[in-house]
């Protein structure tokens, strides 16, 4: 009986280690199938890139159709997540991969900043604000940007500056700055607010160098014909031969005419493939300052006749299709391509810029939108939070040698210093509050890239 009962208990501890070696299999199987299939799923869904903490900006964004006139625009809240696009596949390629696909949705990714968190601070009054005059920055300052030349007569946006928490941003002084940038170029290449930010410092440095050359020659600056303006500027300081230029390129991907012997023939917009002016003009540079995210809408691309390509062709992938995959897949794009550039350029520093944000309330840019309020500070005047509003832009540059210049958040509690209803230019009805008045918020951004460098 003792023997027949012992037998008995190990069958059944065999059989209860059957079941449990089946059951294991069982889930690991099913796991690894999830796994593998992760990224396969329906076309609507968004799901090229793994979700962090959604962004805090995302409530300040128009609609997917907004096209605001002559101007940069944006169109859609920032996704759930600083992305890793591209960290796996070549240069290119339309698989979008990760190497971290299995780590926890929770995770955050660490950011990668030496020193002081310039981003995370607070403005501070300072009567010795604006740095420049609005009346006396006429060679390089546009008169629809230059609020002193309209009919606002409230100027106290000027007279604030930021002061980043735990260290102390040095005080900006153009002929110094110039001094430390001798024989160096510093190129901005974006958008429009990216141009503010070149007439910014150039208004910030050029009123104790008014001999400076105009040297746009050197980089195909020239206006074409029938252009409003020129694809660039470029000038020379002679005493310290420092040059600073600015190159648009709205969205950091090449556009080549399909057909150049039409002047009505759409564009290849390049998803894969940086601008064509760096690749030509990068050993030029000793500082790099790029922006984009504002032209990344429906309108823009239609408007402009531009068609999405990747790899040489026509894009056919259906996630990369949809615009906020394909400002991602570009920025990634471009940001690797740099990274892998700065080995043969160790001179180099790149700064890639968070987003402006825009400020219309009760109403959008085309229903009665306002930012006409010169009430400063409203909001509050501190930003506490270590990450980026612009979780895109931190995700770009996160595991790469391009620095991020965070001025999302601090930007955002300054709505009383857009160019509002006093731009010169601005239809009646529509108010202007995605750039800005100048002098003013962007005056900031080159503060903070100063003391950044």
């Amino acid at each position: 009986m003792k023997l027949g009962s012992l037998n008995g208990v190990r069958g059944n501890q065999l059989k209860i280690i059957v079941i449990a070696l089946s059951t294991i299999l069982l889930v690991w199987g099913w796991e690894k199938a999830s796994h593998q299939s992760a990224f396969i799923l329906p076309p609507d869904t968004l799901a090229l890139f793994p979700p962090v903490a959604r962004s805090r900006y995302e409530h300040h964004h128009p609609s997917s159709e907004e096209d605001f006139p002559n101007t940069d625009t944006f169109v859609r809240p920032l996704t759930e997540g600083a992305e890793k696009v591209l960290t796996e596949s070549p240069l290119g390629s339309s698989i979008i991969s990760s190497s971290n696909t299995a780590k926890k949705d929770t995770e955050t990714i660490p950011q990668e900043r030496e020193g002081c968190n310039y981003g995370k601070g607070k403005w501070i009054a300072d009567d010795r604000r604006p740095l420049y005059s609005g009346f006396g920055c006429k060679r390089w300052l546009s008169e629809m940007w230059a609020c002193r030349l309209t009919q606002r007569v409230d100027f106290s946006y000027e007279k604030f500056k930021w002061q980043p928490e735990g260290c102390k941003m040095p005080e900006f002084e153009g002929s110094e700055f110039l001094r430390r940038m001798q024989d160096k170029t510093i190129a901005y290449v974006g958008d429009s607010l990216g141009r503010q930010m070149f007439q910014s410092i150039m208004c910030m440095v050029g009123k104790e160098s008014p001999d400076a050359e105009d040297v746009g020659g050197a980089y195909g600056f020239v206006q074409e014909l029938g252009a409003k303006r020129p694809n660039g500027w470029a000038y020379r300081f002679p005493r310290t031969n420092t040059t600073i230029l600015f190159y648009w390129s709205s969205t950091l991907c090449e556009l080549e005419p399909l057909n150049v012997a039409d002047p009505a023939t759409s564009y290849a917009m390049h998803l894969d493939r940086p601008p064509a002016f760096l690749e030509q003009n990068l050993h030029k540079f000793d500082v790099l300052v790029l922006n984009s995210g504002h032209h990344w809408n429906r309108g823009k691309l239609n408007a402009n006749r531009w068609e999405m390509y990747v790899r040489g062709a026509p894009n056919t992938n259906r996630k990369i299709a949809q615009i906020w995959n394909a400002k991602k897949f570009a920025i990634h794009s471009t940001v690797k391509w740099l990274n892998s550039q700065l080995p043969h350029h160790p001179r180099l520093k790149i700064f890639f810029r968070s987003i402006s944000p825009r400020h219309f309330f009760n109403g959008d840019w085309n229903t009665g939108g306002r930012c006409d309020s010169m009430s400063s500070l409203a909001g509050g005047n501190t930003v506490s939070q270590d990450h980026s509003d612009d979780a895109d832009a931190e995700g770009a540059v996160n595991g790469t040698g391009i620095k991020l210049l965070d001025i999302t958040a601090l930007s955002q509690l300054r709505d009383e210093g857009h160019i509002s209803r006093y731009s010169i230019k601005a239809a009646e009805g529509v108010q202007d509050c995605l750039h800005w008045c100048l002098p003013g918020i962007p005056d900031t951004w080159n503060e903070i890239l100063a003391a950044q460098l």
